[in-house]
């Protein structure tokens, strides 16, 4: 065997920290790779946590199960033993080891497609941070290079108690008369969603379960996926139609229409039947969230949920319910509440559950979902990216326009229009004379140009993020 060093084997490695985890190309996870990123994780929190074991799970992409038989190899060289829960949704992994007290590791990529791959990292108290992520890359650790790997003992405790988390809260079938639509595809969580929602009361149709990975991403719905939910409401006459990304951790649920809600007006509903007082939200959610009047104070972040998660701390010094969430959807709730008279332990990671039941909850009194979205809405954002569009030349693009904003709009042909005011809090964003807002930004996740517009009307939000995407300097038109 060889004897490696985790700095060096992820120095080389080519696989980096996006917003959420390490993100990368599935061959770039070598089993090297995933040894010294698990036994780097390892050192970094055994510096403030006592524990002896680590647990793990993994998403359905076809990569990530030999990826997680490296990390639990690896992990056996230092003495730790691994709890491997399986296939199940990150937030399932995440709150049942810190009901532990241990660490964990999640094999997914989320959104990103199935070429890729990466790894999520959990303290026995939640998400790594940002220091933690730079210390798991600069930790200089040595192990030896991995033989053949072991097979892993499936433990099947996180996905029941994931449920029972969310069950536990009502004591009556409060979605009788529904019926909710499940659109599986290749989701952590699809074996959890149609007997979770039945047994709260629902009538339920699973939909288009895939055995190949099927990258959802929630914050940039396909035209397909958005005619498929509209086609399934007329067929079925849905009340909701639920689903999720990749792992579980970011919700997608449409109205009865069939119109795939906003995750930051999602957010802004949920929120707001949990009675929540101080968010925690990044600086692309929609701006109906502080006009709704419904939070005491909302702080806003760079986008990614440990840039929110950072937050909770201090709020949570003044304010005595504390949650945030993301444009994307992920929900985090920052402090423990009740819901019902039952208690619900705080999960400060992003969740795609709890929004869904809390919004679906709000509509017990009668109203659609819809009537709830309208309620709320005063301001329409629209999002998309261009795939496959180098980080580096995102990050020049914004650095060359940031002080020279009209020269971008005049490329973006944004006419009769001036900046009002610039926030560069997280890429560029850009206040339009007039309301409207565009913003630019590298993804954190893959190489991918995002684009966030904000505008009175929906079809003037959209307009504008075609408009600008199909203009950026070094896009062929």
């Amino acid at each position: 065997m060889t004897t490696l060093q985790t700095n060096t084997i992820l120095a080389e490695s080519g696989v980096a920290f996006g917003t959420s985890g390490a993100r990368g190309l599935v061959e770039q996870f070598t089993p090297d790779v995933c040894a010294a990123f698990a036994i780097a994780f390892l050192e970094t929190v055994k510096a403030e946590f006592q524990f002896g074991a680590m647990a793990i799970a993994i998403d359905n992409r076809p990569s990530s199960y030999a990826m997680a038989q490296a990390c639990a190899a690896a992990l056996k060289q230092k003495g730790v033993d691994t709890i491997y829960f399986g296939v199940v949704p990150t937030p399932a992994l995440a709150y049942a080891a810190m009901e532990r007290d241990i660490p964990s590791i999640m094999v997914t990529g989320s959104h990103i497609p199935f070429d890729r791959n990466g790894l999520k990292f959990y303290r026995p108290d939640g998400e790594i941070t940002k220091a933690d992520e730079q210390s798991i890359l600069g930790l200089s650790a040595s192990f030896e290079s991995l033989g053949e790997l072991s097979d892993l003992t499936t433990h099947g405790e996180a996905a029941q108690e994931y449920v029972d988390r969310y069950l536990s809260l009502f004591d009556t079938p409060f979605l009788k008369g529904k019926h909710i639509g499940i659109y599986e595809h290749s989701s952590a969580g699809r074996d959890l969603y149609q007997p979770m929602f039945e047994k709260l009361g629902a009538q339920v149709t699973p939909l288009e379960r895939s055995d190949e990975f099927v990258p959802i991403d929630t914050e940039a719905v396909s035209e397909e996926d958005q005619k498929k939910a509209r086609d399934w409401s007329v067929q079925y006459g849905f009340d909701a139609i639920f689903s999720t990304d990749g792992d579980g951790d970011r919700p997608l649920i449409s109205d009865e229409k069939g119109n795939w809600l906003r995750g930051d007006i999602l957010g802004l509903l949920c929120a707001r039947q949990l009675g929540a007082e101080a968010l925690a939200i990044p600086v692309s959610c929609n701006s109906s969230v502080e006009s709704s009047g419904a939070f005491k104070h909302v702080e806003r972040t760079r986008i990614g949920s440990p840039y929110v998660i950072a937050e909770f701390e201090k709020l949570s010094q003044k304010f005595s319910s504390v949650a945030g969430f993301e444009a994307n959807g992920g929900f985090l709730l920052g402090s423990d509440t009740e819901i019902n008279g039952q208690a619900l332990k705080a999960l400060p990671t992003r969740d795609a559950v709890l929004p869904a039941i809390m919004l679906l909850s709000a509509t017990a009194g009668g109203k659609t979902v819809s009537e709830l979205v309208d309620e709320c809405t005063v301001r329409f954002s629209a999002s998309d990216r261009i795939k496959n569009f180098a980080t580096e030349k995102s990050k020049q693009i914004i650095h060359s326009y940031t002080g020279n904003e009209a020269a971008l709009l005049a490329q973006l042909g944004l006419e009769g229009v001036t900046v009002d005011s610039v926030d560069i809090t997280d890429g560029l964003r850009m206040n339009l004379t007039g309301g409207d807002v565009v913003h630019l930004r590298p993804s954190g996740n893959a190489p991918e140009l995002r684009c966030y517009a904000e505008a009175a009307s929906p079809e003037r939000a959209k307009a504008l993020v075609e408009q600008v995407l199909g203009r950026v300097p070094g896009v062929q038109v």
